[in-house]
C-alpha cells in the first residue's frame, strides 16, 4: 500500500520507479539490429514450437535501421493524419507481442529488459565468486539475490515470519493502540489510514518537512470503490482479501473481508480525487500537531507521530486537509475488530512476495492477473534481480555505470540539453501572450535549471544495512528500516541537492520542482531514445523530446507554480496566469475527447502536466534540432526529410502495446496519457508536423490553425 500520494516534487517521463522521494506517506551478447531489415521486435514473435519468447534477451543495446529509425516498422497504408502511431510504428507493433509476464510492452519495457539483463549478468558474476569480502556492497547484492532464490528456506518458513506481526495487531485492541501501531509500521510491514514521510518543503526548498496525507486503500484509487464500472474488480478484491486472511489463519476471513472493503469504501468516499491531488496550491497546508488534533478529532495524533519517529515536530504539511476529519470519523466509528483485520490483511498483502509461493502466487493472481490482465508471473530469477535492486539500488547502479555507460554519451547529452535550453529561451522571448515581467521570470527559472546526467556525484552508503543470504523476510525488514532511518536523519539537515530520485539503471527521467532540476539516468540514454551513431534529427526527436518534456515540467500547470529557486509561489502576473490557464483548458479538452477503449476517455485534468510536457518536448526539441544545424540545410536520408525524421524519432520512443485491463487501469490512475496519444496529442498542435507530412483538413487528427494550442 502506498502510504502517501505525494506527487508534488517529481514530474517523470513515466511513473517513477523506486523513487525514494515519491514513496512517502519504491547471457549472450544478444540480438543487435544493425540495419533497417532487422527490427528488434522480431524477438517477440512466437516460435514454431509454440513457446513464448519473453522479452529482450541481450545485453547489447538494440539498433534501429541504418540511421536510427526502423523504416520497415512503418505502416504506410495509413495516412499520417489518420494515425501517426500506425504510420510510424504500425508494422513494428503488428510484429510485437506482449510477453506473457507483462501487462504492456514497448520501447521503455525493452530497455528495462536490457537493464535487467545487464544487472543479472553482474549479479550472477557476484554470486559465483567466493572472494567477496563480508560487509561490502558486492557481498550484500549477492546475498540479497541468494535470499530471494533460497526457495527451500522460504517454503519451509511459510507464514511463520508473519506471526509476530499478527500477534502485535491482535494486541492493539483499542482505536488508540491501533493508531499507534499504524505509526509503528513506518519502514516496516503494515498499513495506515494516513501516510507520513519526510519531503522537501515546497515553500522552503532548502529544508525538509514532515508531510501527511490520505491513505488506507488497497485498490488503485477511490474510483475502484465508488464507480460501477469497477464493480467486478471490487468483487474480486473482496475474494482476495478473504483468501489472504484465511491462509494466515485469521478468524472469519471471508465475512471479515467484506467488512474490510466496506471500511475502505467509506475512506474512499472521503479521499480527494486524483485530479485534486495534483494541485500544489491546495495540497500545501501548514499545520501543527495541535491544530490537526483539533480539526481531525478522534485520532491520537501526537502518539501517532511519536510512533512514526518524528516526535513533537513543530510544523508539518497536511496534503488533503479537508479529507482528514472525514477519515478520522470513519476510523473512530468502525469496530476495532475490523480495524485489526484490515491491518492484518495489508500486512499479509505487503509481505506476500517474501513468503512462500502460496502467498506470492495469490498476490500475483489478483494484483497482476485480475487487475491488469497479466497472463503469467515473472520468472523468479527476474523477481530476484528486482528485489536485490530494491535493497541496494545505487550499489547496483555504480557497477552498472562502470560497465555500461560511456563517457561520450554524457558529453553528447550535455550539448543536447544546451541546445534545448537555448531553444526554449528563444521561444520564451517571443511569446505574445506573456508580459515582459513574466517572460523575465520564466527566463530566470530556465537559467537556474540544474541538469543531472547518467549517475550521481556521490553514492548511497549501505554500510549500516545488514543482508543475509538465508533471510529474505529479514532482509526486507532491515532494508525498510534502513530507508526510513535515512529519511528521519534528514529531517533537521539541509536539503541534499546532490541526491538522485532514480537509480542509474532506471529507464526514465524526471523533473524535480523543489531543486529545479532535470535528471536523466544512464539507462534511458540508449536507442531508441539516444544513439550516438544515429542521425541527429532522430536523437532530437527521441531524447531531445524527452529533455524538452522534463524542462516542460518546470513550466506545466503545476511546475510553473514554483520559481527558479524551487519556491512554491506565484511569479506570474494575474493576466498571464489567466492566459496560460485558458490555453491549458483548451489542451485538456482535446485529451478529454480521446477514447482509447469504449467508455474510457483520457482524463485531460489528470494527465495535464504530462501532456504539457509532451507538447513542450516536441516543440522545443524541433527548434533545438534546427539550431543544431547552424544554418546548414538538413540532409534528406532515404527520401525522408530532417523534420520527418524528427517526428519519426518521437513516435518511435512510444512504440507500445497494452493489455486491455492494464490500459483501463492506466486511464483511471496514471497521470500519463496512453502512448498513442502521447504521439498524436502534441503533434497535431504543431504547424511543422502538418507541413512535414501534408496533413489535410479531412484527416482524423487535423486541427485548424486557430484550434492548435501553442503553450511552450
Amino acid at each position: 500500500m502506498k502510504k502517501l500520494l505525494i506527487g508534488a516534487a517529481l514530474g517523470a517521463l513515466l511513473l517513477p520507479a523506486s523513487v525514494a522521494v515519491a514513496q512517502v506517506g519504491g547471457e549472450d551478447h544478444g540480438h543487435a539490429c544493425i540495419d533497417e531489415s532487422c527490427t528488434v521486435f522480431e524477438l517477440f514473435q512466437t516460435p514454431a514450437d509454440g513457446a513464448t519468447v519473453l522479452g529482450y534477451q541481450g545485453t547489447v543495446a538494440p539498433r534501429y535501421g541504418t540511421w536510427g529509425f526502423d523504416l520497415n516498422g512503418r505502416d504506410t497504408s495509413v495516412e499520417p493524419g489518420e494515425s501517426f502511431m500506425r504510420y510510424a510504428n504500425g508494422a513494428a507493433l503488428d510484429r510485437m507481442q506482449i510477453p506473457s509476464d507483462r501487462t504492456s510492452y514497448g520501447s521503455f519495457n525493452l530497455l528495462r529488459e536490457l537493464s535487467d539483463n545487464r544487472v543479472k549478468v553482474m549479479i550472477d558474476a557476484l554470486v559465483a565468486r567466493t572472494d567477496l569480502a563480508p560487509g561490502t556492497d558486492e557481498q550484500k547484492i549477492a546475498d540479497a539475490y541468494r535470499s530471494y532464490m533460497n526457495t527451500a528456506r522460504i517454503e519451509a518458513l511459510d507464514a511463520r515470519p508473519l506471526q509476530p506481526y499478527l500477534a502485535a495487531i491482535r494486541a492493539a485492541d483499542t482505536h488508540d493502540l491501533a493508531a499507534v501501531y499504524m505509526g509503528q509500521t513506518q519502514g516496516r510491514l503494515g498499513a495506515s489510514i494516513f501516510g507520513t514521510g519526510i519531503t522537501t518543503d515546497q515553500k522552503h526548498p532548502d529544508r525538509y518537512v514532515v508531510s501527511t496525507g490520505q491513505s488506507g486503500l488497497g485498490l488503485p484509487n477511490r474510483d475502484y470503490y465508488l464507480e460501477e464500472r469497477w464493480a467486478a474488480k471490487k468483487a474480486l478484491y473482496i475474494t482476495y482479501v478473504g483468501r489472504m486472511l484465511a491462509m494466515a489463519g485469521w478468524d472469519r476471513p471471508f465475512s471479515t473481508a467484506a467488512e474490510i472493503v466496506e471500511f475502505e469504501t467509506r475512506i474512499a468516499e472521503a479521499h480527494w480525487t486524483p485530479i485534486q491531488n495534483r494541485n500544489r496550491d491546495e495540497t500545501y497546508n501548514e499545520y501543527t500537531i495541535g491544530r490537526l488534533a483539533r480539526e481531525a478529532r478522534g485520532f491520537p495524533w501526537q502518539a501517532y507521530y511519536d510512533a512514526v519517529g518524528v516526535g513533537e515536530v513543530p510544523r508539518l504539511i497536511v496534503r488533503q486537509d479537508t479529507a482528514m476529519p472525514k477519515i478520522t470519523a470513519v476510523y473512530r466509528s468502525t469496530p476495532i475488530e475490523t480495524i485489526q483485520a484490515w491491518q492484518a490483511f495489508h500486512t499479509i498483502d505487503e509481505a506476500a512476495e517474501r513468503l512462500s509461493d502460496r502467498f506470492a502466487d495469490a498476490k500475483w493472481e489478483f494484483r497482476s492477473r485480475d487487475l491488469n490482465g497479466q497472463p503469467m508471473q515473472r520468472p523468479r530469477d527476474k523477481r530476484g534481480i528486482s528485489f536485490a535492486e530494491g535493497m541496494l539500488g545505487e550499489a547496483v547502479g555504480r557497477q552498472y555505470v562502470a560497465e555500461y555507460f560511456p563517457a561520450e554519451s554524457k558529453a553528447q547529452m550535455e550539448q543536447l540539453v544546451a541546445n534545448l535550453r537555448t531553444a526554449l529561451g528563444n521561444r520564451i522571448r517571443n511569446y505574445s501572450w506573456m508580459s515582459a515581467e513574466t517572460r523575465a521570470a520564466a527566463q530566470e527559472k530556465l537559467d537556474k535549471f540544474t541538469v543531472k546526467i547518467g549517475y550521481p556525484n556521490k553514492w548511497r552508503d549501505y554500510s549500516a544495512l545488514e543482508i543475509r543470504p538465508d533471510d529474505l523476510f529479514g532482509n526486507a525488514e532491515r532494508a525498510g528500516l534502513f530507508r526510513w532511518n535515512y529519511e528521519l536523519n534528514r529531517l533537521n539537515q539541509p536539503v541534499d541537492k546532490d541526491e538522485w530520485g532514480m537509480t542509474p539503471q532506471t529507464v526514465n527521467a524526471y523533473y524535480n520542482s523543489t531543486n529545479n532540476e532535470i535528471v536523466f539516468p544512464a539507462a534511458i540514454l540508449q536507442p531508441p531514445f539516444f544513439d550516438p551513431q544515429a542521425d541527429p534529427a532522430v536523437n532530437y526527436g527521441g531524447i531531445g523530446g524527452v529533455i524538452g518534456h522534463e524542462i516542460g515540467h518546470g513550466f506545466d500547470d503545476q511546475g510553473s507554480k514554483s520559481d527558479g529557486d524551487g519556491v512554491l509561489r506565484s511569479w506570474w502576473t494575474p493576466a498571464d496566469r489567466a492566459n496560460f490557464d485558458a490555453l491549458t483548458a483548451r489542451l485538456g479538452a482535446q485529451y478529454d475527447a480521446f477514447e482509447p477503449l469504449p467508455g474510457f476517455h483520457v482524463q485531460g485534468g489528470l494527465t495535464m502536466g504530462e501532456n504539457i510536457g509532451d507538447a513542450a518536448g516536441v516543440a522545443v526539441g524541433l527548434e533545438a534540432y534546427h539550431l543544431s544545424l547552424n544554418g546548414r540545410p538538413s540532409p534528406v536520408l532515404d527520401g525522408i526529410t530532417g523534420d520527418q525524421r524528427f517526428f519519426f524519432g518521437w513516435a518511435q520512443v512510444w512504440q507500445s502495446k497494452y493489455r486491455d485491463d492494464a490500459l483501463r487501469t492506466q486511464i483511471a490512475t496514471d497521470p500519463h496519457s496512453p502512448a498513442e496519444f502521447r504521439v498524436i496529442g502534441p503533434l497535431r498542435n504543431l504547424d511543422a508536423w502538418y507541413e512535414a507530412f501534408g496533413v489535410q483538413p479531412d484527416d482524423k487528427y487535423y486541427l485548424a490553425p486557430e484550434d492548435r494550442v501553442r503553450i511552450w
